[in-house]
């Protein structure tokens, strides 16, 4: 059942302008949360890590019927007030390159862009649905995994890790998920991470997560999957792909779903890239790409789906990635 919207934060002076962040079903896209449960105060733990006894819960409450019915979280909303930051700082501009899985077939360097995606390539792998419980309640987003050092980190929305001060259970990766199957398996995490603004105060301008998963049966996450380039610092107005599980109406979560144009800075509240796209709950967290080959399916990440405005139904809202987004993906690939 769908709660009453609520707001996140009080509002400012006047009447706020309001806007819903990415992973809430409704007529209006909304915010998802996700993350994993830390260890006892007692033992004074790194904030959004898991022990291994929670990892091997995670895995096991994720059976096939919970993913499907896991559900998008009440609509929240902020408003004027909660966009502290003028614009994310900023850096040098930076180019990973997209790694094979250890089958050797995946993304093997940086693809340039051509035509209509053939919906097929790295990235129906490489991508995937994230699952947690956020407030006793099952929910989903999406996220994406990128070459790394560790070989396991994955790219999400901050908030799709922690959400109103709280890091969340259970936490799943399910690459290439389809109708609640994991063909690639169900990858738990050992640590989630988000980068400051975001832990703090959860400033949108910054609304960006990783996720550490512990290994597989003995092997790593891209050396499953492979792992998507990533662009830092590379500007605004660029021809961009973006896709998600959405999971609000009309999508039910079951489908891999993509947008793509020119992207524009947006020009109301945030410093966030903006695309004209349908998408809904659930698909917080997806991969935006910059130069994606879309015979291949490899891109540079670039950004994620993180919110929508609630009188633009038709566009969505991803962080710039600059130095804050760098300096915590360097924190996820070192983990």
């Amino acid at each position: 059942m769908i709660g009453r919207p609520r707001s996140l934060r009080s509002s400012g002076r006047g009447a706020p302008v309001r806007r819903t962040l990415l992973g809430a079903l409704a007529g209006v896209a909304a915010m998802l949360a996700t993350g994993v449960t830390a260890a006892p105060a007692s033992a004074a733990p790194e904030p959004g890590a898991t022990a291994r006894s929670a990892q091997e819960r995670a895995r096991a409450f994720w059976t096939p019927q919970r993913m499907r019915e896991a559900t998008p979280l009440d609509v929240l909303s902020v408003d004027r007030s909660d966009v502290r930051t003028a614009a994310p700082r900023k850096g040098k501009a930076t180019v990973i390159a997209p790694s094979a899985s250890a089958s050797g077939v995946g993304p093997l360097a940086i693809p340039h862009s051509g035509g209509p995606w053939t919906g097929g390539g790295a990235v129906v792998k490489t991508a995937g649905r994230v699952f947690f419980t956020f407030q006793g309640r099952t929910a989903s987003c999406s996220g994406n995994a990128v070459t790394s050092a560790n070989k396991s980190t994955v790219i999400t929305a901050g908030h799709c890790v922690k959400m109103e001060g709280a890091w969340h259970t259970n936490w799943v990766f399910v690459p290439g998920y389809h109708d609640g199957q994991a063909p690639y398996g169900t990858w738990t995490a050992s640590k989630t991470l988000s980068t400051p603004q975001w832990t703090a105060s959860e400033d949108i301008n910054y609304d960006i997560g990783a996720a550490v998963v512990a290994p597989l049966d003995g092997k790593r996450l891209t050396d499953v999957v492979g792992g998507q380039g990533l662009a830092f610092n590379t500007g605004y107005n660029k021809a961009m792909y973006a896709f998600g599980f959405p999971a609000a109406a009309p999508y039910d979560g079951s489908k891999f779903i993509y947008c793509s144009g020119t992207t524009y800075r947006d020009f109301l509240l945030s410093s966030d890239h903006g695309m004209t796209c349908n998408m809904t709950g659930g698909s917080s967290g997806g991969p935006w790409f910059t130069q994606f080959d879309e015979a291949t399916g490899t891109g540079l990440q670039s950004s994620v789906n993180s919110f929508k405005y609630n009188f633009l139904p038709n566009a969505m809202y991803g962080p710039y990635f600059g130095a804050d987004a760098q300096n915590l993906y360097q924190s996820a690939q070192s983990s």
